[in-house]
C-alpha cells in the first residue's frame, strides 16, 4: 500500500468523520424547532429522541453482516448520502409521520456511518502502525462545533430547519462524495502483527480467531457504554445543571457544552502522540480518573464557575475513552475487527440511550448533585477493565511501529 494512497485515505476518512459531527450537531442541537415544526408534544418527543439511537444500533448490527459481502468502504460511501439526505427530510415536512421516517432513516444510517468509519479507522491505523485513531475522532469534535455554530446562526436569524440545513448538505454531499473515491480497506492482518498487538489478543485461542468472542468483547463494551452515559450527560444536562443548580444565567449555562466541545478537540488532537508515548492502557487509565474527578468537581461546585471547571476536565478526560475502545477492539480481534467493532458500536447507543433518562430520574428523584455521582462511578469503572486496552507496554509510535511501517505523514 503506498504512501499516497494512505494519506489520501487519511484525509478523505477525516472528512468523513467532520461531515458526520456537523450534520449530528445540526440535528440535535436544533430539536426545540424541530419540535415546533411538527407539534411533537414534551410527552411524545422522548420517543422520536429514543429511536434514533435504538435504530441505530439496528443499523450498526446490520452493518456487521453487510461488511461481510461488501467492503466498509463501499458502505459508507453510500450510508453517508444517506444521512445527509435524511438531515433534509427532517427539515422539510410538516407532519409527524414524516419526522417519524425521517429520523428513523437518519438513524438507521447513522449506525452503519460510525461503523463503517470506525472499521476504516482501525484499519488505517493498523497500516501507519501507529495511534492515528484519535485524530479522525477529533475532526468528529471539529465537525460538532462547526455544526453546532451553524445551528446557532440558524436561530438567531430565525431560519427555517430546511433553510438552515439544506445549504450546508449542498456542500457536504459532493464533498463526501468526491472524497469516498479515497478510502481505503484493511488488509488481513498477519501473524507476526497479531503477535505484537499484547497477549490479551490470543486469550483462550479466541481473539485471534476469524470469530468475535463475545465475553472477550464484553469489558470494552462496558467502557463504552460508561463513556456515553458521561458524554450524555454532559450534553443534555449541562446547562439545566448549570442554571438550576449552581445559579448561573441563562446565558452561562449554555457555555459548558461549547466548552466540552472544545476540550473533546483539543484532547483528541493530542491524545495520539499521548498513546505513542505512554500506550493506550496508560492514556485510558488517565482520562477516566481526569473524567471521574470532573463529575466530583461539578457534583461539589459551589457556584457556576467551579462547575464549568469540573466540565472542562470532563472534556479532557472523556475523549480518549471512546476512540481507544475501538482500537482495543481491533487489536483483540485482529482478523476480525470489523465484526468486533460493529458490535462494540452498538453500546455507544446503549450508552446514550440510557444515560440521560437516568441521570434525570435520578436528579428529579432524589438531587442533580447527587445524579453526578452515578455517571462519575461508572466512568471509574474503566479502570477495573483497562487491561482490555493491551498489554501495559504495548503502543503504537515511540520506537514500537512494526519495521514495514513507512511514515505517511
Amino acid at each position: 500500500m503506498t504512501d499516497v494512497r494512505l494519506r489520501r485515505g487519511r484525509a478523505s476518512l477525516a472528512l468523513s468523520f467532520c461531515a458526520q459531527g456537523i450534520a449530528f450537531a445540526l440535528l440535535v442541537t436544533r430539536i426545540p424547532a424541530l419540535q415546533d415544526q411538527y407539534g411533537i408534544s414534551d410527552g411524545l418527543l422522548p420517543a422520536f429522541l429514543a429511536g434514533v439511537p435504538i435504530l441505530a444500533g439496528a443499523g450498526s448490527v446490520t452493518t456487521e453482516h453487510l461488511v461481510k459481502r461488501v467492503a466498509p468502504s463501499v458502505v459508507l460511501r453510500w450510508v453517508q448520502p444517506l444521512v445527509l439526505l435524511a438531515l433534509v427530510g427532517v427539515a422539510a415536512g410538516d407532519r409527524m409521520w414524516q419526522a417519524a421516517v425521517s429520523l428513523g432513516a437518519f438513524g438507521l444510517a447513522v449506525g452503519g456511518l460510525d461503523a463503517c468509519m470506525n472499521m476504516l479507522g482501525i484499519s488505517l491505523q493498523r497500516a501507519y502502525g501507529r495511534s492515528i485513531i484519535l485524530g479522525f475522532h477529533a475532526a468528529f469534535s471539529l465537525g460538532g462545533i462547526v455544526g453546532a455554530s451553524l445551528a446557532w446562526v440558524g436561530a438567531h436569524w430565525d431560519l427555517s430547519l430546511l433553510a438552515s440545513y439544506l445549504p450546508v448538505v449542498l456542500v457536504l454531499l459532493p464533498l463526501c462524495l468526491a472524497g469516498s473515491r479515497w478510502y481505503v480497506d484493511g488488509e488481513p492482518a498477519v501473524a507476526s502483527e497479531v503477535a505484537s498487538e499484547g497477549s490479551e489478543a490470543s486469550e483462550g485461542g479466541a481473539a485471534s480467531g476469524k470469530s468475535v468472542a463475545f465475553r472477550l468483547l464484553l469489558p470494552l463494551c462496558l467502557v463504552m457504554a460508561f463513556a456515553y452515559i458521561g458524554d450524555s450527560t454532559v450534553s443534555n444536562w449541562s446547562a439545566k445543571y448549570l442554571q438550576d443548580v449552581l445559579g448561573s444565567s441563562e446565558q452561562l449555562s449554555t457555555v459548558p457544552y461549547n466548552v466540552y466541545m472544545v476540550t473533546t478537540l483539543l484532547g483528541r488532537a493530542a491524545g495520539d502522540h499521548g498513546v505513542r508515548r505512554f500506550g493506550a492502557v496508560a492514556v485510558v487509565r488517565g482520562g477516566a480518573v481526569l473524567a471521574s474527578a470532573g463529575f466530583a468537581v461539578v457534583a461539589v461546585a459551589p457556584g457556576p464557575w467551579i462547575g464549568m471547571l469540573g466540565f472542562t476536565m470532563l472534556g479532557f478526560g472523556l475523549c480518549v475513552i471512546v476512540p481507544q475502545t475501538y482500537a482495543a477492539a481491533g487489536r483483540l480481534f485482529p482478523h476480525a475487527s470489523d465484526a468486533a467493532i460493529a458490535r462494540l458500536n452498538v453500546f455507544n447507543y446503549v450508552g446514550y440511550l440510557f444515560g440521560s433518562p437516568l441521570v434525570g430520574g435520578i436528579g428529579g428523584a432524589w438531587s442533580y448533585r447527587g445524579a453526578m455521582l452515578i455517571p462519575m462511578v461508572l466512568v471509574l469503572l474503566t479502570l477495573v477493565y483497562a487491561r482490555s486496552f493491551g498489554a501495559e507496554g504495548a503502543r503504537y509510535g515511540g520506537g514500537h511501529e512494526r519495521p514495514r511501517t513507512v511514515d505517511v505523514g
